[in-house]
């Protein structure tokens, strides 16, 4: 039997229970690393080759995280043969296998950041797309794939279909984001495709936008900023904006469309301003509630009176 195979069978089992595109393109590139690696064959690896593979890896100076897919994938790949072609195998791959990953946080604009950004930007077009990043938390791909018939101007709503995990979800356009777009359909070209934004330039001219033709857009206003700024960063940006406005937690899990709310807390960690509304807040129960304390060290009782050292 083939290598190529089982990886085969498998692609057609992603497809079948409808995992995207670019979700079964990677895993079967990530099953054809792995089997152009190992020296025998698919059915054969032990953890004794998962365990070299890792090495592997780590001489190849890949990030933890590139790792922890490659092996979340094969272990994927090794319960299917397991479980749903009946082979009698051990899975290679330890279950909740993981690399300790870094939690940096989340990175996102300052109110005069944001302005700078925004005042570069002249284009019709390319305001709406980031203006909808800013607004309505919209990743870039759901930019890229967004269709005409998905906004609802009336209602001021914005139908998300199939993002990220294949989750549809609605957003809501403010009043700047709502302009924005009505400006750009205004000026865009009639044109059959029922994408919204379109390249503007060069032989692609009138086709739908690239994710990557977004990002050049983005990085291109960054420079002019003079501002370290991703298609990302303006979606991390509202979810901490919309924190510090005191917006519910769970509301903004809905709005970015997270699976859990975990994802969505470790914005608790960024948003400064509501952490120091809320402990001034509560500190000044607790002071009400006890005896001062002098910055000389002594607790002091009503008359003046020292009490003791701290």
């Amino acid at each position: 039997m083939e290598t190529t195979e089982p990886i085969a069978r498998y692609r057609r089992f992603l497809k079948r229970r409808n995992y995207s595109v670019h979700t079964v393109k990677n895993y079967v590139n990530i099953l054809g690393h792995f089997s152009t690696w190992l020296q025998i064959s698919i059915e054969r690896a032990t953890s004794k080759e998962t365990d070299a593979y890792l090495d592997h890896l780590l001489r190849r100076r890949k990030k933890p995280k590139t790792i922890n897919c490659h092996f979340g994938c094969i272990h994927a790949f090794y319960d299917y043969l397991i479980e749903d072609e009946g082979m009698p195998l051990a899975n290679p791959v330890k279950k909740n296998y993981r690399l300790r990953l870094p939690r940096p946080l989340p990175k996102h604009l300052r109110d005069a950041q944001v302005e700078s950004l925004f005042n570069e930007i002249n284009d019709a077009r390319d305001r709406a797309m980031f203006m909808l990043m800013l607004r309505c938390g919209l990743r870039v791909e759901e930019i890229a794939r967004l269709t005409a018939d998905a906004i609802e101007y009336r209602s001021r709503q914005l139908y998300v279909f199939n993002g990220k995990g294949s989750k549809d979800r609605v957003v809501y356009l403010s009043e700047d984001a709502l302009s924005a777009l009505k400006t750009y359909m205004q000026k865009r070209r009639w044109s059959k495709e029922k994408r919204v934004f379109l390249a503007q330039k060069g032989p692609l001219r009138g086709k739908p936008i690239s994710v990557r033709g977004i990002q050049k857009r983005i990085e291109h206003y960054a420079q002019r900023a003079g501002i370290a700024v991703s298609c990302h960063h303006l979606r991390h940006t509202m979810a901490t904006q919309l924190l510090n406005a005191d917006a519910d937690l769970v509301t903004i899990q809905d709005l970015l469309g997270h699976s859990r709310i975990t994802t969505t807390q470790c914005y608790c960690r960024v948003s400064n301003l509501k952490v120091q509304r809320d402990y001034y807040k509560a500190i000044n129960v607790v002071l009400q509630r006890t005896q001062p304390i002098r910055d000389d060290g002594f607790k002091w009782d009503k008359k003046g009176i020292m009490e003791n050292r701290i």
